[in-house]
């Protein structure tokens, strides 16, 4: 087969999956796009984006050419050489792996697999994954692994929100089962990503993924521990991290902030330390890194109480929150800590509206929120602007100029003029 030109399946159509499909388009690939969300798919019929990182005119673009197909049914995986795997992996009730979604879409997608196909998963995961649970699946239909059919594993690397470094320059880690499933696997990839980095089993890709997500929920969740000094000890961490950030080698730069969100960050280490505990380990580190991370936005709730009860009663008080989105400049709320925060202030009799570009409206417990608008008249009828999500399309001189007291989690009043109204966390 052509693998420069060669028809590929994507199961899942957020954040990594559509993103991966415009990458494949854009090099010539026929790419059949699959998403139970009929929603998603409806939109995408109708040429509508349902990402912050796409505009309509994008989506658009995407079926141009005539490449592009979407649909609800796995039997458009029968249609192409590749299949790929992106769907969610979150945790359970008790925090461990949940490989709901891996295990629907492989199930789905059987009846329709055939000798010859890659099947790649890019879905984080333990180390395991692939081999444990994936080939088994796989090879119920009676075709080999490495011999009929051929399963790789490659983590995926997207980083939504405003775009630092193009999709195709992200070195691309993957490793197949065996030297014909990786060989496979890489001259696909190869016709998209400039560079491919392949490691030795897909247990090690698996966990590649794990310890770049470990290491940023370790080193944020201690900037959130020292900001808890800091405040004790009146030091601005802030400024102490720009100093520390000048030196030329050896430090990277972490930034405090109200809790970690989305989907890789807070439940990706998780899931290495319920591997780790079938091998008789403990990773402490995560565990306390976890453990700070949950426990922000009860801190959060608890500065904010603290400051508006020197003037009235909590109950009398009001809160402007902006930004509710776990990260600038997108649309996507999983795991965000703002919802348990303004679901605490709540709790408290706080009044709470709350602004957010993205987002029009949320859901708190069986309380529906919408939206308003950041005017002049609502910033200064709240007691007080508490900022969660830093998005960069909010005029944070005019907003300091305006509101009384801003209480800020992401440092987004930095440059502003007027601070002596700004508490920053």
């Amino acid at each position: 087969m052509d693998h420069d030109k060669a028809s590929i399946a994507i199961i899942g159509l957020g954040y990594v999956g559509l993103p991966l499909a415009g990458l494949f388009l854009s090099q010539g690939h026929t790419v059949y796009g699959i998403d139970v969300d009929s929603s998603k798919i409806l939109k995408l019929e109708n040429r509508q984006s349902y990402l912050s990182d796409f505009s309509s005119k994008e989506i658009r673009a995407l079926f141009a050419d005539g490449r592009f197909h979407v649909s609800d049914s796995f039997s458009e995986a029968g249609k192409t050489k590749a299949i790929i795997i992106c769907v969610p992996t979150p945790l359970d009730g008790n925090s461990n792996p949940d490989l709901t979604y891996i295990k629907k879409a492989i199930t789905h997608m059987l009846p329709y697999v055939q000798k010859g196909h890659l099947i790649v998963l890019e879905s984080s995961t333990y180390p395991g994954t692939t081999e444990e649970e994936l080939k088994p699946m796989l090879e119920s239909t009676g075709l080999a692994v490495g011999k009929d059919i051929f399963l790789a594993y490659s983590p995926e690397r997207i980083d939504p929100g405003p775009k630092h470094l193009p999709l195709q320059n992200i070195p691309k880690v993957l490793s197949g089962v065996s030297e014909a499933c990786t060989a496979l696997a890489k001259s696909v990839y190869e016709s998209i990503f400039r560079r491919i980095v392949v490691v030795s089993s897909p247990r090690v890709a698996e966990f590649t993924k794990l310890l770049e997500n470990c290491q940023r929920l370790v080193n944020i969740s201690f900037m959130n521990e020292l900001a808890i000094l800091c405040e004790k000890m009146d030091i601005d961490l802030w400024e102490a991290i720009d100093a520390a950030s000048t030196k030329p080698y050896g430090f990277t730069s972490y930034y405090p902030g109200p809790g970690i969100g989305g989907h890789c960050i807070p439940a990706d280490p998780l899931y290495l330390q319920w591997k780790a505990r079938q091998y008789g380990s403990d990773l402490q580190f995560i565990q306390l890194a976890h453990e700070v991370n949950k426990s922000m936005p009860d801190y959060i709730v608890e500065r904010v109480s603290q400051s508006l009860v020197k003037s009235k009663p909590l109950r009398d008080s009001s809160v402007l929150v902006l930004g509710v989105t776990y990260k600038k400049d997108l649309n996507d709320l999983r795991e965000s800590p703002s919802l348990t925060i303004i679901e605490k202030l709540l709790n408290l009799g706080i009044k709470i509206n709350f602004h957010d570009p993205f987002i029009p409206q949320i859901q708190i417990a069986e309380r529906q929120i919408e939206g308003i608008p950041l005017t002049k008249r609502n910033i200064q009828q709240h007691d007080c602007v508490l900022i969660l999500t830093d998005h960069s399309s909010i005029p944070y001189d005019s907003l300091t100029a305006i509101a009384g007291l801003i209480i800020d989690t992401r440092n987004a009043t930095k440059q502003a003029k007027r601070r002596d109204n700004v508490i920053v966390i």
